[in-house]
């Protein structure tokens, strides 16, 4: 095993970090210090533990510059989008911030004479987050934030193509006051995270990222009797129906595929559109992504940046070689893009057409710049070929009918349905997939429920 973990950057290939791995008894000491803080700090009131992280929340918005910039050398983040990941890691953090009080309280039992009932929500102790690269800090606060809100201590693991994010993020919060020891970044290798799973010092593990890596989470954590939670892969789809508004349609879903490269697990892969404005659409769609600038991510005018490395860029170029070796159309020259190069990140965007499901590319989930696109006949078919999936994370429909949209959408099997909107996150709703996307819930009040246990107060206040 690498006795480091290294972090290359997808501008030009640079070794841009490298950090040790921690030994396992530095790892020990870690968790231990963890269970000691959250011991003190789960005594805190909510409202303590609110005005305290606040102020986290603002330390660490105060590097937003420096964050940007780093973000765009460690995962080809365009620094004209950087900024958005630091106010979406602000949004979610407030937000459950301010819920804490209402979501965290007792649970009151009807009145009965002689008793005092009640059901109180405890900490579960030590939460492991392992977060991915892809949004290194908006998936990392989805957890991190309500479980130290809960009362929680929290160890972090960030991806090691985004390791500083973690850095950043546990910086900013002893900055701002958070006690030592509640929130500890760890350099662990992918064992090293299975020793800390199986090291009965933590009690729950939140964790994001691909299917195969779920299925090791929950190996590692068999028999340890702790809570997992799993966000997994997306193959995201998309319906446009007949009453759409076909250019906010194509704008929004060009943008719900290409943003951050296509690297989104919620990002649309798929889209199927109705055939009375599916030659409408596809036009439309041509002309959006005629309007990205592929490049560098230091660039402020570039709009897609590189994808996260060239095996990642391989994977894609390979799932559309092969889909038009079966029939499909690619309707975007590669040529527009001069940055395009083979065995590089960079990779252009590609619409392609004439497409199936016996294709990988609208099967397989693609995590690039690429969304396949079919004729549909009716509401019927669409929602079958929706469902015709291993992946259930969000699935959006486009449409002026919001009774349609309802409808549709109770038959399609999903974590989150969007009508005229994709690729986003609301705080106030449950973030959860079903099927391979995973399982369990963060965000909203739905997602302190996995932070915390249920302990029943049963009061007898009379012995007459």
């Amino acid at each position: 095993m690498p006795a480091s973990l290294k972090t290359y950057s997808p501008v030009d290939g640079s070794l841009y970090i490298e950090r040790p791995y921690m030994t396992a008894e530095e790892i020990s000491q870690i968790l231990g210090l963890a269970q000691t803080a959250q011991t003190e700090w789960k005594q805190r009131s909510i409202a303590e533990r609110a005005e305290i992280l606040s102020k986290c929340v603002e330390a660490f918005v105060g590097d937003t510059d420096r964050i940007v910039e780093e973000l765009a050398w460690q995962m080809g983040r365009p620094v004209k989008f950087g900024a958005g990941e630091v106010g979406g890691f602000t949004e979610r953090a407030n937000y459950m911030i301010s819920i804490a009080e209402t979501a965290l309280a007792d649970i009151e039992i009807e009145k009965k004479e002689g008793f005092t009932r009640y059901i109180k929500r405890e900490p579960v102790g030590v939460v492991f987050t392992i977060a991915p690269w892809n949004f290194p800090y908006m998936t990392a606060v989805n957890s991190i934030v309500p479980a130290l809100m809960a009362g929680n201590a929290v160890i972090l693991k960030h991806a090691a193509q985004t390791h500083l994010c973690g850095e950043r993020m546990v910086e900013a919060f002893n900055k701002a006051g958070l006690p030592d020891g509640l929130f500890q970044l760890v350099i662990a290798s992918h064992q090293i995270a299975a020793d800390i799973i199986q090291s009965e010092k933590v009690d729950y593990v939140c964790f994001t990222g691909s299917v195969p890596a779920g299925k090791a989470i929950e190996t590692a954590a068999l028999g340890q009797f702790i809570g997992v939670g799993l966000e997994l892969g997306g193959k995201d789809p998309a319906y446009v129906r007949s009453d759409a508004d076909i250019a906010f349609a194509a704008e929004n879903l060009v943008d719900g595929a290409m943003f951050n490269s296509g690297q989104s697990c919620c990002g649309i892969e798929r889209i199927y559109v109705h055939q009375d404005v599916y030659d409408a659409f596809v036009s439309a769609v041509v002309d959006v992504v005629g309007g990205y600038k592929l490049g560098s991510p230091l660039d402020p005018e570039t709009t897609l940046g590189p994808v996260v490395n060239g095996e990642a860029a391989s994977f894609v170029r390979g799932q559309i070689d092969e889909a038009v070796e079966a029939g499909a159309s690619a309707l975007i020259d590669p040529a527009n893009f001069p940055e395009d190069k083979v065995g590089t990140p960079y990779l252009a965007p590609q619409i392609l057409v004439d497409v199936d499901h016996s294709m990988r590319v609208m099967t397989e989930e693609s995590f690039g710049p690429v969304v396949g696109i079919m004729k549909v006949a009716s509401d019927e078919e669409a929602i079958k070929l929706m469902n015709d999936s291993e992946f259930g994370l969000t699935a959006s429909v486009w449409t002026t009918d919001e009774e349609a949209a309802i409808r549709i959408g109770d038959q399609v099997a999903t974590g989150t349905w969007f009508m005229n909107r994709c690729d986003y996150l609301d705080p106030a709703l449950a973030w959860t997939g079903v099927k391979n996307s995973g399982r369990g819930c963060t965000l909203s009040a739905v997602g302190y429920e996995s932070l915390t246990r249920p302990k029943s107060f049963h009061l007898r206040t009379t012995t007459s």
